[in-house]
């Protein structure tokens, strides 16, 4: 499972040209989940986002984590992050999810997120539209098998 997380100042996702996910300060997550992802996966990325210390102190020290700022999360479904690149041109997706197991991981992670901040999503399948105001920026790029 691969996340792309963004410290946002603001966050949003359209779907058909109408706001379906909106957050205010905090993160946007884009969420690619594998094909031998499990539930342990889940489990490692929620704690080791809701705790990362990635928000600036009085200091300007990353020593804030989300649930210290009482932020909120957005979460976007992006199987796109399993491309595989290394040959021709063209993305092949054979290490993604197919999409019955990955939308289910998908709301699971979601769930398990929605424990500890307020959390909006976009559609899961849809063509979105996200608007990230990335704060900093700030960006990390985590996998749960390296975690």
């Amino acid at each position: 499972m691969i996340a792309v997380v963004q410290r946002v100042i603001k966050s949003s996702v359209e779907v058909d040209g109408k706001v379906v996910g909106e957050i205010r300060k905090g993160v946007n997550i884009l969420l690619g989940v594998a094909e031998d992802d499990t539930e342990e996966d889940i489990n490692k990325l929620v704690n080791k986002i809701v705790y990362l210390r990635m928000f600036e102190d009085e200091d300007k020290k990353m020593n804030y984590s989300l649930l210290d700022i009482n932020g909120e999360a957005l979460i976007i479904s992006q199987f796109t992050l399993l491309a595989n690149l290394k040959k021709g041109r063209r993305p092949s997706f054979e290490y993604a999810a197919k999409p019955d197991k990955a939308k289910a991981l998908y709301e699971k992670f979601v769930e398990e997120f929605s424990k500890y901040v307020k959390v909006q999503t976009g559609i899961f399948g849809a063509d979105m539209k996200v608007y990230i105001l990335n704060d900093g920026p700030v960006t990390f790029i985590l996998d749960s098998k390296q975690l």
